[in-house]
């Protein structure tokens, strides 16, 4: 089986011209066609996007049967978080708070999903869709709250499992706990002309200079088929990201 995935900062769908745009992000999500898209920095109820709920609206107008919403941050009205659409079925979600001491609100939303669509023998996909702070350390101290997480302490090596997301990791200082500590895959790295990786650069939008979105990927039977990050022009300025796509193929 083959499917797409697609991890977006879209910027509560508030472009670089500062207009509230939801069409652009669709038009964005439409063109790549993704299996499982995992946003980031999405609004419920708040002035600033008509008081949508733009998971829902983003499900409905792209024909998502499936999706969930963790709220991160609480709004003066409103919240904002994480949202992952589905054409597959979620079988567990949660928010996962990931804020540490005084510093803005974070988290990571887990959802498992059924590739299969069977109840009786499912093919389960743990999903970890996070945004991470600004700091280095706190953004460490942050991967040990979901690394301590029940979701994540019930997954063993072999179980199909993503993480990926706004990591803010301008210099990968988390790649190798994924990557050396809990073998992980990352599905984001290029490699430079010397042979060493890098990641693909995302942000800013209009003149990408790091690569603060990535994918990293764990488990039998789960293969990265191939990656690139959105060159649609209206992605310069429909969000200060750009969306990464990843193909993989599940046996």
């Amino acid at each position: 089986m083959k499917i797409r995935i697609l991890s977006y900062n879209i910027h509560r769908a508030i472009g670089l011209d500062r207009r509230f745009a939801p069409e652009r992000i669709i038009e964005i999500l439409q063109a790549h066609n993704a299996d499982i898209v995992l946003l980031q920095e999405v609004d419920e109820g708040a002035p600033r996007s008509n008081e949508l709920n733009l998971a829902k609206e983003l499900a409905d107008a792209l024909h998502y049967p499936h999706y969930a919403l963790g709220h991160n941050v609480t709004l003066r009205k409103g919240w904002y978080g994480n949202a992952t659409l589905s054409r597959f079925p979620i079988i567990h979600e949660r928010n996962i708070d990931l804020t540490v001491g005084i510093r803005k609100r974070r988290g990571c939303q887990h959802t498992t999903l059924d590739l299969r669509n069977d109840p009786e023998n499912p093919l389960p996909l743990d999903v970890f869709n996070l945004h991470l702070g600004l700091s280095a350390r706190e953004r460490q101290k942050q991967a040990g709250i979901l690394l301590r997480s029940e979701e994540y302490q019930l997954l063993d090596l072999h179980t199909p499992c993503l993480v990926g997301g706004d990591f803010n990791d301008w210099r990968s200082l988390l790649r190798a706990l994924f990557i050396e500590a809990l073998f992980f895959k990352c599905a984001t790295d290029e490699k430079d002309q010397s042979g060493k990786p890098k990641a693909i650069k995302t942000f800013p939008s209009f003149s990408p200079k790091g690569g603060l979105d990535r994918l990293y990927y764990r488990g039998d039977d789960f293969n990265l088929l191939s990656i690139k990050r959105c060159h649609y022009k209206i992605s310069k300025v429909a969000s200060d990201h750009l969306a990464i796509i990843a193909d993989f193929e599940v046996y």
